[in-house]
C-alpha cells in the first residue's frame, strides 16, 4: 500500500470514535470519504518475480505469515527481504533458529524482520504473565525457562530485527513494529484505541517503508465467517494522514491475505 499525497503541516492523531468497531468505521469513511480508493491510497501490484530489474532500482521482496513452513519454497529475485511476521508457530526458540538457518541460505543483501503475534517470546510482557497462570494455554511455551527467551531475538543472527525502531538501508528509512488489535490472547496484542495509537505514535514522520504485523483498516482485514473488518482504524488513520510512507507492508490477517504468500515491489532509491 503506497501514498502519494504529502502531508499538509504537523498532524496529531486522536483516538477515532469509531475505534472499537472497525466494521462500522469502514462503512462510515468508505461512503463518506473514499478513504480506500485513489487519491487517498494505491495498491501496489506485485510485479513478476523473473521480472528485470532497470538500473538504479532497489527491489523488495514482501513476505509474512510463513508459520516456520518455509521448506521447499522457491523465493523470488531481489535485494531487501522484508518479512513481516508470524515466522513462527509459538516463537519457540528451536523454530527461531530454523527460520534463521532459512534466512542464511536466502541471497539478499539485507534481510529485515518484525515480529507478529505467533511470537511470543519475544513479548516480554506476555510471557511475564504466562508463567503466572494457573493452567497453561501454550504448554510448550510455559515450560521455557527464562534464560532460553530472554534474549531470544539474538537468534536473528542473519536478518535485521525491529521492534518499535528502524533502520536506513540503500538510502530507505524502514521502521518496524508487530503490535495488533486484541485477538484470542495472543503476542503483542494491545486493546483497540489509545493503547495502540501509543505504540503508533511512536513512528517517526518522514519513513520510507512501515512494516506492521497487522493491517490498517479496510485492506485486506476482511473476514468471511465472521462478516466483520478487523484491521486498525488507528493505523490507517496514522498512516494517511501523518506518517505517509512510501510503502506500507504487512500481513497477519490470513482470510485477508490468500491472494498471495510472497510479492515483489521495486523503487528507486
Amino acid at each position: 500500500m503506497a501514498h502519494g499525497i504529502p502531508s499538509q503541516g504537523k498532524v496529531t492523531v486522536t483516538v477515532d470514535e469509531y475505534s472499537s468497531n472497525p466494521t462500522q468505521a469502514f462503512t462510515h469513511y468508505n461512503i463518506n470519504q473514499s478513504r480506500f480508493q485513489p487519491p487517498h491510497v494505491h495498491m501496489v501490484d506485485p510485479i513478476p518475480y523473473d521480472t528485470p530489474k532497470p538500473a538504479g532500482h532497489t527491489r523488495f521482496v514482501c513476505v509474512s505469515d510463513t508459520h516456520s513452513r518455509t521448506d521447499g519454497i522457491q523465493m523470488p529475485y531481489g535485494d531487501i527481504l522484508l518479512h513481516t511476521g508470524d515466522f513462527t508457530e509459538l516463537g519457540l526458540p528451536s523454530e527461531v533458529k530454523k527460520f534463521n538457518d532459512w534466512l542464511g541460505s536466502l541471497p539478499y543483501e539485507y534481510k529485515i524482520v518484525i515480529a507478529g503475534n505467533h511470537e511470543l517470546t519475544f513479548d516480554k510482557e506476555f510471557m511475564a504473565d504466562l508463567v503466572k497462570q494457573d493452567y497453561y494455554r501454550f504448554p510448550s511455551v510455559s515450560k521455557l525457562k527464562p534464560e532460553d527467551f530472554d534474549n531470544v531475538q539474538s537468534l536473528l543472527t542473519n536478518s535485521i530485527y525491529l521492534q518499535d525502531s528502524e533502520i536506513t538501508v540503500k538510502g530507505f528509512r524502514i521502521y518496524g513494529a508487530p503490535w495488533t488489535p486484541w485477538f484470542n490472547g495472543w503476542g503483542f496484542n494491545l486493546p483497540r484505541g489509545q493503547s495502540l495509537l501509543d505504540k503508533w505514535n511512536l513512528i517517526p514522520e518522514g519513513i520510507d517503508i512501515l512494516m506492521t504485523h497487522g493491517p490498517p483498516l479496510g485492506f485486506r482485514d476482511w473476514v468471511p465467517k465472521e462478516l466483520q473488518r478487523v484491521g486498525c482504524v488507528e493505523l490507517l488513520n496514522t498512516v494517511q494522514r501523518r506518517v505517509r510512507p512510501k510503502l506500507h507492508v504487512f500481513g497477519g490477517i490470513h482470510e485477508g491475505n490468500q491472494q498471495r504468500f510472497h510479492t515483489s515491489q521495486e523503487t528507486t532509491s
